[in-house]
């Protein structure tokens, strides 16, 4: 599954900007689909027949997408100037190499350079409209030579294995719920199963509540990331999970309250086949499950996430073995919505 993942990372796909991501998915879930089509949002939809006919009682979900940058002004010393797409830090932008537009071209993101900032402008996170993307032009006309307004830039990092069992990585939220869905399509299933890849879910959870729409499940269990904030300084209890302690069954986030009865199987699996879990003791972030849970007259809906540290940063980090747990206990949770249907 590493190899897998590090494909899915390398990938480009911003919000809306899924194409790339969308097409190296499609291309590995084919050869094992029954159903596969692309709905108006831009969500791949994957329909496996499994032993048991149950249709569309059962829907897991993972998001395609990925946070970056869009262009919005080009100055006319031929730096672009950009908004955020999604969540980002303001923090770890300047310097870090990313790729503008579908030809991926080069460039860094800037910032005043350190020696002409005052004490008090040392204070204080430098506001998104100080930042700058550099990709080497020369005047305004040279960069709109290469670059439109509405492109979008992503993080550029390499995909490295490192440590005891840590990867670190582009993306990681949320190629690896991605990577988990693409191995279990592989499989043999229990009962008919369909695997949404959803868009545009860091702007707002949109792709997922669309496709809750047009799939109709009678339950969602999406598979996704969490920030792990496991760092020096943090009190146990600011602590949201720990990368390597296990597959994340949150009880709760910002966005959802897990159906209490998928929760409660999720943990008695977990338990019974020794698989390590863990869940979150902060209640932060939101994801694809808000959405389908709101949907028509409600869904029953449950998370299983993977502990992250430096999520929505251009190099996220997380553990091998918590990958490999989140595939078992998904496997499980089929199998005994398959015995139960």
């Amino acid at each position: 599954m590493l190899k897998l993942l590090q494909e899915l990372c390398a990938c480009s796909g911003v919000s809306s900007f899924e194409d790339e991501v969308r097409a190296c998915i499609r291309a590995h879930a084919q050869p094992y689909a029954d159903e596969i089509r692309v709905d108006a949002l831009g969500n791949l939809i994957v329909k496996k027949r499994g032993k048991k006919a149950t249709g569309d009682k059962l829907v897991l979900c993972a998001h395609m997408d990925e946070v970056g940058l869009i262009v919005r002004h080009i100055t006319d010393e031929g730096y672009l100037k950009f908004s955020a797409v999604g969540g980002i830090d303001r923090r770890v932008l300047i310097g870090k190499p990313v790729k503008v537009g579908e030809k991926g071209l080069p460039g860094v993101i800037g910032l005043k350079a350190y020696h002409l900032v005052s004490a008090e402008e040392e204070k204080v996170v430098p506001k998104l409209d100080d930042y700058y993307i550099d990709i080497g032009a020369r005047s305004k006309a040279e960069a709109q030579a290469l670059v439109s307004l509405g492109d979008c830039a992503v993080f550029e990092s390499d995909w490295v294995e490192f440590g005891q069992g840590m990867v670190k990585a582009k993306a990681l939220d949320d190629r690896a719920g991605c990577a988990v869905l693409l191995k279990l399509l592989e499989e043999e299933l229990p009962m008919d199963c369909t695997f949404v890849f959803t868009a545009q879910e860091e702007v707002g959870t949109r792709g997922a509540f669309g496709a809750a729409f047009s799939v109709k499940p009678e339950i969602a269990l999406v598979l996704e990331t969490t920030t792990a904030a496991d760092l020096p300084g943090m009190e146990g209890h600011q602590k949201v999970c720990v990368p390597g302690a296990g597959a994340v069954i949150p009880f709760m986030d910002k966005g959802s309250i897990a159906d209490r009865g998928l929760f409660e199987l999720l943990r008695s699996l977990a338990e019974e086949h020794q698989i390590p879990w863990q869940t979150k003791h902060w209640i932060s972030g939101g994801n694809d499950a808000a959405a389908f849970q709101r949907a028509r007259e409600g869904v029953r809906t449950a998370t299983v996430s993977l502990a992250v540290r430096y999520l929505h940063a251009p190099a996220s980090v997380a553990a091998k073995r918590d990958l490999d747990a989140i595939l078992h206990l998904t496997r499980l949770f089929i199998g005994a919505i398959a015995a139960r249907a």
